[in-house]
């Protein structure tokens, strides 16, 4: 069971409510170069992502949101820091979500402009706390804990509570597992907002996928979380995969197949290491949410796999095509992966 959050809207793609959980990324492109942003937000965009956030340090990015936001095939959030003249533009330019905290903006008084300005166009706010990013009273009251990360959002909330703005997002992230988790349960405790996950500096692409399936999935199975970014030192759209991969595993939300596959062992007696990276290849971008799986044996082939929607299983050169565990057809070794993108292809027809 999901916890019950309120819904925002992000332009046209809503988030709590029961909503589905969106898959976020951002740009790692110079804003201000709207041409090059454009084209990593179309790429992010094709890979599956929802809303994409981009950084706005300064006035010349905020200019630059004039033409990236109304070309952009997503909702933009502007990520904004310290300056809140760089939210007031981002406003005028028509981004669909702010990322602040009020904290670290200056005076009630430009809160209250930000506020009203966002209110004005509907427009929601994520509250974005980081373990690092936790104030001096509160860290030596409460140290560098879950505690003190959901003590600094509630700090926030109020703030935009007292001025009677309610489209709020909020996110906890920490690069702390536990100290994440903890967080997010404490705060579902105390408010009813949607929250927007993460595992912050999570690491390279290859680590960092892992400790943010750990973390993400932790919180996922705990019914926590209407959106998520997964944060890695890498290429934006790597991070769009593995959040969807996230999703699809925990059956939450699919794009594309998923593919399953066995892992080696003495038994195996076709190339399944190199198979089922050419399956991948091949049918990485194929339209339908089905399940492939791609068998070592005869113990783990048509039966264990009977579930999938299409499969394919082998041994000593030669191996079968088989759809729900019914056998289709057996091909020589070198034709399973054609065999199988054929029969997918029938599959799409038939649909």
């Amino acid at each position: 069971m999901r916890q019950s959050t309120r819904q925002v809207m992000v332009g046209g793609v809503p988030i709590g409510g029961g909503a589905p959980i969106t898959v976020q990324s951002m740009t790692n492109t110079d804003t201000r170069n709207a041409e090059a942003t454009l084209s990593q937000i179309e790429a992010l965009e094709a890979a599956g992502c929802d809303i994409v956030r981009v950084a706005v340090p300064d006035s010349q990015a905020a200019d630059a949101l004039f033409s990236i936001v109304p070309k952009s095939p997503v909702p933009v959030v502007a990520d904004i820091h310290f300056d809140h003249r760089l939210a007031l533009k981002a406003l005028e330019a028509g981004v669909h979500k702010l990322r602040l905290n009020p904290g670290n903006i200056g005076s009630e008084e430009k809160v209250r402009e930000v506020v009203k300005a966002a209110s004005e166009r509907s427009v929601p706010i994520r509250i974005g706390v980081n373990s690092g990013s936790v104030s001096a009273p509160l860290l030596e009251r409460y140290g560098r804990s879950a505690t003190a990360m959901v003590e600094s959002a509630l700090e926030h909330i109020a703030i935009f509570e007292k001025l009677a703005f309610y489209d709020i997002v909020v996110s906890l992230k920490a690069t702390d597992i536990d100290m994440t988790v903890e967080a997010y349960e404490m705060l579902a405790q105390r408010v009813s907002y949607p929250t927007h996950l993460g595992i912050t500096e999570a690491g390279t692409k290859w680590f960092g996928t892992v400790k943010s399936a750990a973390g993400l999935g932790a919180l996922l199975s705990r019914g926590l979380g209407d959106t998520l970014r997964v944060s890695l030192t890498a290429d934006p759209v790597e991070e769009v995969k593995v959040g969807w991969a996230i999703l699809s595993s925990l059956g939450l939300r699919q794009r594309g197949p998923v593919f399953i596959s066995c892992p080696t062992c003495g038994r195996t007696e076709i190339d399944l290491e190199g198979i089922a990276a050419e399956v991948e290849k091949r049918l990485s971008d194929f339209p339908l949410p089905i399940t492939i799986a791609v068998m070592g044996c005869i113990v783990n082939g048509p039966g264990e796999a009977r579930h999938a929607d299409l499969g394919i299983t082998g041994g000593k050169g030669v191996g079968l095509v088989f759809r729900h565990g019914q056998i289709l057809r057996k091909v020589p070794e070198a034709e399973l992966v054609d065999a199988l993108v054929a029969e997918a292809n029938n599959l799409l027809a038939e649909r």
